[in-house]
């Protein structure tokens, strides 16, 4: 065979390895065609080229691509890069401090060997597409590992935090105990995930001092250490669902609960999850959970709706849709 045929069999190879967790010889020589002798020569050829194939011995043994003291090249098929370079020009404005420039740089490189029709989808997709919301408050990438590798190896964490305002309820957003508002105090914690939303990230995890779950905000923390204290994972309640509702009731001076004459999928359409928690419901309605510091706010964000409603909490609320009512007919009354 030729040296071209050669190398184009070790980047197949190479691809096949990148493709799935491991490989027999007898699979790789099957995909290749060839024997699996062959198979155990381009193997050796790729680690010369540094990239790190694992063999192990016996049943169930085979070939694996591990991790090496530097990142090698990496092959993508077409939608795996056109897929990568979109994500890539989208984290250019993201929320992760210093992201923006490394995506770009990146992005560069990619684009430079990407071929020239799928240069031309990315840019179609990329000019047909607009955020709608600008960046958010931006996240040191320094702290995302941190934290992502005390979630992975069950270590406790150890900060500085800045609550917002006092009085947080159990199992809600972080925002101190009575009377620290505002304040700055160390915590310790046993991280479970990072839970990131449009705009802000947070994260999961048991305060150990108030010997309950807690959501922080990644952008109060300060001084954040991993330990070495290893912590045996506790159950825990599903993360996504659990800073749902600490950021949408816990921050907020009235928690309101409205019934919808609506399906789920249509209020959620409307509804941003940081905002507000559709409940299934009964015989075509749900009902919607958002907290606010105005009951007037709420009354109007819900008639925007355009839905039936009915509401079931606070009373105060029904006061507030009262009078929003009221200076809506007025509005509407011809002289």
């Amino acid at each position: 065979m030729t040296a071209e045929g050669t190398t184009e069999r070790v980047l197949r190879l190479l691809s096949l390895l990148q493709r799935r967790l491991s490989w027999t010889a007898t699979e790789l020589a099957d995909e290749l065609g060839v024997t699996d002798r062959s198979v155990r020569r381009d193997v050796e050829r790729l680690r010369a080229l540094g990239y790190p194939v694992h063999a192990t011995a016996g049943v169930g043994g085979g070939y694996q691509l591990g991790a090496g003291t530097r990142l090698p090249p990496l092959l993508l098929d077409d939608e795996e890069a056109i897929a990568t370079a979109v994500s890539l020009r989208l984290a250019s404005g993201g929320t992760v401090a210093g992201a923006g420039e490394a995506a770009l740089r990146a992005l560069a490189k990619l684009d430079q060997v990407m071929p020239p029709r799928l240069r031309g989808e990315v840019r179609a997709v990329h000019g047909a597409t607009e955020t709608l919301l600008g960046p958010g408050v931006e996240i040191d990438a320094e702290l995302l590992v941190t934290l992502a590798r005390a979630c992975r190896d069950a270590v406790r964490v150890r900060f500085l935090y800045t609550s917002a305002r006092a009085g947080a309820g159990r199992g809600g957003a972080e925002r101190g105990g009575a009377g620290d508002g505002g304040a700055e105090r160390e915590r310790t914690v046993e991280p479970v995930r990072m839970v990131a939303t449009s705009r802000r990230w947070y994260l999961m995890a048991y305060d150990v001092d108030r010997d309950d779950w807690r959501t922080f905000r990644l952008d109060r923390m300060r001084d954040v250490t991993a330990t070495t204290w290893r912590f045996q994972p506790r159950e825990h309640p599903d993360p996504v669902a659990f800073v749902q509702r600490g950021v949408t009731e816990a921050p907020y001076r009235h928690l309101a609960r409205v019934r919808l004459r609506a399906r789920p999928e249509q209020v959620r359409e409307l509804v941003p999850p940081q905002v507000g928690r559709v409940e299934e419901d009964r015989d075509g309605w749900c009902v919607l959970v958002s907290g606010g510091d105005n009951l007037d706010a709420i009354a109007v964000h819900v008639a925007w709706l355009g839905f039936e409603a009915e509401v079931l909490e606070p009373p105060e609320l029904r006061e507030s849709a009262a009078r929003l009512a009221r200076r809506l007919a007025a509005m509407a009354q011809v002289e």
